[in-house]
């Protein structure tokens, strides 16, 4: 008898641990607040009912208005902050799934119906820039309208990588400019197929980048018009496998964009990997400007530890939930130290980073 009361106890415990947490949870967000840990984990597919009351005051170059969590109507100075949910207004109540840096903030406002993309632990925050100081508080009610399936906490043994040495050894090391002369390294790949490769960079806030500068023209002044900072200034295109790049992409803060920024070129393989496309890419941060050493131009000066920008697109990318493993392989022939066609050097352990998505 005893034990079975003792079991009826345990299984109350659990399932009222379970209601908590389904139940309606309230907190308050403050316009000093970095991001704020809701004690919600959430679980992939997760449908949330989020609402939030109160007000924020904002500034906006001279003027002070007070907003709800929608955010300010974003104005021309907005094209130069970088906030970060890029297409909503100063104040605006966001959030993210996690806490790393690379996870993709998205915009909650006053009322939202929400579905979590991911499992993690749900932060909540205000849009703003570093020297942006809206004061006030929002009174946050967050409600599970649906649960996703559980997800296992036990840990996974790693998926064998389809991509092997051999595999590796039939992509260029490096990519090549116009004239010939050998660039960055190339220092990931992604097996999957082409629509689910872009979702997944769209979803780690990943951005196509305009191809031609007339698109860039007509693209620019278009985001003006509409009051949106415009970040998918064009790059220079490079060669791999006797083609220039079938996608560029940049990952980026808008007032930094022309100095700095996060991107990437990628290229289909001219062969799969288990009959699934293999997409090639090569990865650099862009950091300032520099010397070009071919014509004693201007251009991009990157980051000459090229491995930390192979880890950010790994790491944004995981974050999307979208990734079924992540894995290295090392080439036989591995690029280790060298210079871009440009002549700035660059430094590698020389291994690929192998992305296969879900």
């Amino acid at each position: 008898m005893r034990r079975i009361v003792f079991q009826g106890c345990l299984a109350f415990v659990v399932c009222l641990s379970a209601f908590a947490q389904d139940a309606a949870k309230e907190l308050d967000v403050s316009g000093k607040d970095a991001w704020v840990d809701t004690g919600l984990d959430v679980r992939p597919a997760d449908v949330l009912s989020i609402s939030a009351s109160g007000a924020m005051s904002v500034r906006n170059g001279k003027n002070t208005s007070s907003v709800t969590a929608d955010g300010a109507s974003r104005g021309f100075r907005d094209l130069l902050k970088s906030y970060p949910v890029n297409e909503a207004g100063q104040g605006a109540l966001i959030g993210r799934v996690g806490s790393s840096d690379t996870a993709t903030p998205f915009l909650v406002s006053s009322n939202k119906s929400w579905t979590s993309p991911r499992a993690g632990r749900l932060f909540l925050g205000i849009n703003k820039t570093g020297n942006d100081a809206p004061d006030g508080t929002f009174h946050v009610k967050i409600l599970f309208t649906s649960r996703g399936p559980e997800v296992s906490t036990a840990p996974k043994d790693p998926l064998p990588s389809k991509v092997t040495v051999e595999i590796v050894d039939r992509i260029p090391r490096r990519v090549v400019d116009a004239q010939g002369n050998a660039g960055d390294n190339t220092n990931f790949v992604v097996v999957g197929d082409e629509q689910k490769m872009l979702a997944a960079f769209e979803a780690a806030g990943w951005v196509k980048v305009d191809k031609a500068k007339e698109d860039a023209v007509i693209h620019g002044l278009l985001s003006v018009l509409n009051k949106e900072a415009y970040v998918e200034l064009p790059m220079s295109e490079l060669t791999l496998f006797g083609r220039v790049q079938d996608y560029g992409l940049a990952h980026a803060e808008p007032i930094a964009v022309v100095m700095q920024r996060h991107h990437l070129r990628l290229w289909k393989a001219p062969f799969k990997v288990d009959d699934q496309e293999l997409w090639v890419g090569a990865a650099t941060h862009d950091i300032g400007f520099d010397r070009d050493q071919r014509n004693n131009g201007v251009t991009h000066k990157i980051d000459p530890d090229v491995d930390l920008e192979r880890e950010f697109v790994g790491q944004s990318l995981n974050d999307t939930g979208l990734v079924a493993s992540l894995t290295y392989v090392a080439p036989s022939q591995a690029s280790k130290e060298a210079r871009t066609a440009t002549g700035a050097t660059f430094h590698s352990d020389g291994r690929m980073l192998v992305i296969q998505l879900n």
